[in-house]
């Protein structure tokens, strides 16, 4: 797969509606990745946002990017757009509790989006993220693989810094994914974790140490929990996320067909029409699922519980096209 020239990187425009914490951290992340040269905030409160990107345009002295305040037309030939637009979570609140203020915005949000920009790739990150990934998909009209949710690329990050951490080795070399939803009927997919080409428990044997199930159950209530947990002790998640975004946005730009686990509109175990996230192909076409994941009898029966549960929410919110 080819690689964009530097000079082709230097045309790249990223949108990102909603300039509160996440979206801003994102700008700030992306201008130190030098992966956009024009960067675009749209925010309803438009003095805070030139605010913003002053303060970001001061912290790009040596970036070799742009980054400005726009209005929805300035969607156009964007790369992508990210929303992350939305009320935030707030102590005791779960994400779904958020959908249907965050859907009434989202009804604005996306068809001026989707009108203006009827190429770009949208990666939505307001939470509920699922129920709004799937919302976009359908009032933008675009392609499902052109709508990607962040979805538990921010729980298999956490995932994975849990079993390194408890296993002595760097994050990076821990291979393991959270697939479902972006929320509380996640699953941690077991059958395929692996640290060095090995199975947990054969990593284990090799290293004359015991496999302790109860050490892994606690990882993965950790990460499950690591939001809350964020939220309740400093108020927002916003460093974490604007990471994984970018990593999303990478390979979008770079076409780099990297495999990030993602959400996007799909069948899952056999429930048609929901988000949910599962490992995807990214390139600057979207999200594609090639390949169906390996998953033993047990992950499958999970995988369709979590499903029905984003389904049965999506169903019982009673607000048209969700």
């Amino acid at each position: 797969m080819s690689q964009p020239s530097p000079a082709s990187l230097m045309a790249i425009k990223i949108v990102i509606v909603g300039a509160g914490s996440v979206g801003v951290t994102t700008a700030y992340a992306l201008l130190l990745s030098g992966l956009a040269a024009d960067i675009v905030l749209i925010d309803i409160d438009g003095n805070r946002a030139q605010g913003e990107a002053m303060d970001l345009s001061h912290a790009g002295h040596s970036a070799q990017a742009r980054v400005r305040v726009g209005e929805y037309e300035d969607c156009a030939g964007a790369a992508a757009v990210i929303i992350t637009a939305g009320v935030n979570q707030k102590p005791g609140q779960t994400r779904m509790d958020l959908v249907k203020t965050n859907y009434a915005l989202f009804q604005d949000v996306v068809p001026r989006v989707a009108s203006n920009a009827p190429e770009t790739v949208i990666v939505v990150a307001t939470n509920p993220v699922d129920v709004l990934t799937h919302a976009a998909q359908r009032l933008s009209g675009f392609p499902v693989q052109r709508v990607i949710g962040s979805g538990t690329a921010m729980d298999t990050t956490r995932f994975r810094h849990e079993l390194g951490h408890h296993y002595g080795v760097n994050p990076r070399n821990v291979h393991a994914v959270i697939i479902g939803e972006h929320g509380d009927s996640q699953l941690p997919v077991w059958s395929l974790a692996s640290i060095a080409g090995m199975r947990l428990r054969d990593y284990c044997a090799q290293k004359a140490i015991a496999y302790d199930q109860d050490a892994m159950d606690a990882c993965s209530r950790r990460t499950k929990e690591a939001a809350y947990e964020i939220i309740r002790r400093k108020g927002k998640t916003n460093y974490g996320v604007a990471s994984v975004l970018v990593s999303i946005i990478e390979p979008i730009i770079t076409n780099s067909d990297a495999i990030i686990t993602v959400s996007r509109v799909g069948t899952y175990a056999g429930v048609a029409d929901v988000a949910l996230s599962m490992p995807c192909k990214l390139n600057r076409n979207g999200a594609h699922q090639d390949v169906p994941l390996l998953l033993s009898e047990s992950e499958r029966g999970q995988l369709r519980e979590s499903a029905l549960s984003i389904k049965s929410f999506i169903d019982s919110t009673k607000v048209e096209g969700v």
